[in-house]
């Protein structure tokens, strides 16, 4: 079976024997669904695990998700004792029927507030899976860390040991669908059943990033359900430590044991093969931190699906982990992010070409437009260029912390904008102050295939960002469709402020 090529997908490797690949019991077609319509796909199990149509998170309810009916969701909802605690044990665990030897893997996964769980490889070698929304620094028991390995003979503090922490925190707020790929090599035996080779998590990208480069464990981690080491195993998913969901789980098998990647740095994108040496320019956010550059928008993020250069974005970079890219000609937020700064390589490497890519988890705003419009009705289409707006930027001024506040002059108002990172790195805060607005001025705050009011100010646009509502000056905000999308706008007074929790 060839190795897949255009997109890695979950995979489950047939059983391997000491010399090759056996199948222990009918498997399904390489490059398919695990089905998400009941529960057969896996061994029975306690009953905190259920299948669900929708699932989403209240971020002031630690540990809990609400769940509709349907098909297509795998939940877990933990299993309380009477005094509102956690009740732990194997029990409450979920294996699959399937079994794996090398394996690529990719899922959605989503967690609640303070929620903990865990992707067992083969039931025995635990990537984390955890609401480490908050988390500047991550360590082996955050999100996307391979667990660490555990010996109660070793003295105290020492018992605990290998493991790899995630390389930067690319995850996502809980209640926000993450993405994982993840590809495992499982250990190695001779014809003897001797292990010649230990097992090893090749890579793991989440949310686009990758966090893992080759892992190598002597074997299995913490709280693994098999203590030996075999060719094959179930994926197991922790159960009793919090709240999580599932959907969109894919595999595709190989049917012999597969060599490592090679892959090294190439301008523009770290994950791709080398075409030459490169010397990477990285830039770093230890303080407030600005660059300006040109940045590039895929045609995924916006809204017409056709790739767009930002000729005058200014990217803002904070020592809290949370940055973003302002459109200096549209009064446009182009993207935030959470992880490391830039990858300035592009713009100086050679003769260049004058842009910067983001290094973290990178949540885009669609195609930038002007944040503000004169509307005849709040279904009048929005403006998409400059043209009547009588739009000027005015640049930006620096606060004693060398923090920018952009200014610009639209509909005949002097604009002044200023986007600040919330406390623990949740997401960014915007204000924007109107002087003499004209009537009829809308902001457009979001850009979506789907937008859901969560009440009190809280909308979730596309299960990958919220936006709330600080402070509309008692405007009420509009939920519209325009064409195939959805739009969140506000009619704007004097005064705009909201928050982007990502």
């Amino acid at each position: 079976m060839q190795k897949p090529s255009s997109f890695i997908r979950f995979g489950w490797a047939v059983a391997l024997s000491c010399a090759g690949w056996l199948t222990a019991q009918a498997q399904p077609t390489p490059g398919t669904a695990i089905p998400l319509n009941d529960l057969s796909a896996f061994k029975p199990t306690a009953a905190n695990w259920q299948i669900a149509g929708s699932v989403r998170a209240d971020l002031g309810k630690p540990n809990m998700l609400l769940t509709e009916k349907g098909t297509g969701v795998l939940v877990n909802v933990p299993a309380m004792s009477k005094k509102g605690q956690l009740l732990s044990g194997d029990q409450y665990n979920l294996q699959t029927t399937l079994q794996h030897g090398d394996a690529d893997l990719e899922l959605d996964y989503m967690m609640a507030p303070q929620a903990n769980s865990g992707l067992y490889l083969q039931g025995r070698y635990e990537v984390q899976l955890r609401d480490s929304w908050d988390v500047k620094q991550p360590n082996v028991h955050d999100n996307g860390s391979v667990y660490e390995r555990w010996d109660e003979k070793r003295p105290e503090g020492q018992k605990g040991y290998e493991g790899q922490a995630p390389r930067q925190n690319a995850s996502r707020a809980p209640g926000l669908w993450q993405h994982m790929k993840i590809s495992f090599q499982a250990p190695r035996f001779n014809a003897q059943g001797q292990k010649t080779e230990n097992a090893r998590v090749i890579r793991i990208e989440l949310n686009g990033v990758v966090i893992q480069d080759d892992v190598e464990m002597t074997g299995p981690t913490r709280g693994a359900t098999f203590e030996t080491e075999q060719p094959t195993g179930p994926l197991l998913i922790q159960g009793d430590h919090g709240a999580v969901a599932f959907r969109n789980i894919r595999y595709v098998a190989y049917d012999k044991p597969r060599p490592n990647p090679n892959r090294s740095y190439v301008i523009g994108d770290r994950n791709a093969p080398q075409r030459e040496p490169v010397d990477p320019i990285l830039i770093d956010a230890p303080t407030n931190t600005i660059l300006r550059s040109f940045m590039d928008v895929p045609g995924s993020a916006t809204t017409d699906g056709k790739s767009m250069r930002v000729t005058h974005g200014v990217s803002v970079g904070s020592p809290d982990k949370v940055h973003y890219t302002y459109d200096l000609d549209k009064g446009a937020i182009v993207q935030v992010w959470r992880g490391d700064f830039l990858d300035a390589t592009p713009m100086w490497h050679d003769r260049g070409d004058g842009s910067s890519r983001p290094m973290g988890m990178v949540q885009r705003m669609g195609t930038p437009m002007l944040f503000l419009s004169k509307l005849v009705s709040p279904q009048t289409t929005w403006t998409t260029d400059t043209t009547g707006s009588g739009f000027r930027p005015k640049g930006y001024v620096l606060d004693p912390n060398d923090l920018p506040t952009f200014r610009y002059q639209s509909y005949g108002a002097m604009v002044d904008d200023k986007i600040r990172v919330l406390p623990n790195g949740q997401g960014i805060q915007r204000e924007v102050s109107v002087t003499n607005p004209a009537s009829g001025l809308y902001a457009r705050l979001a850009t979506g295939k789907s937008i859901s009011d969560m009440n009190d100010g809280m909308f979730l646009v596309d299960g990958t960002e919220y936006v709330r509502i600080d402070n509309a000056n008692g405007a009420k905000p509009i939920v519209r469709s325009a064409g195939d999308r959805q739009e969140l706008i506000l009619p704007v007074k004097d005064k705009v402020q909201y928050s982007i929790l990502f």
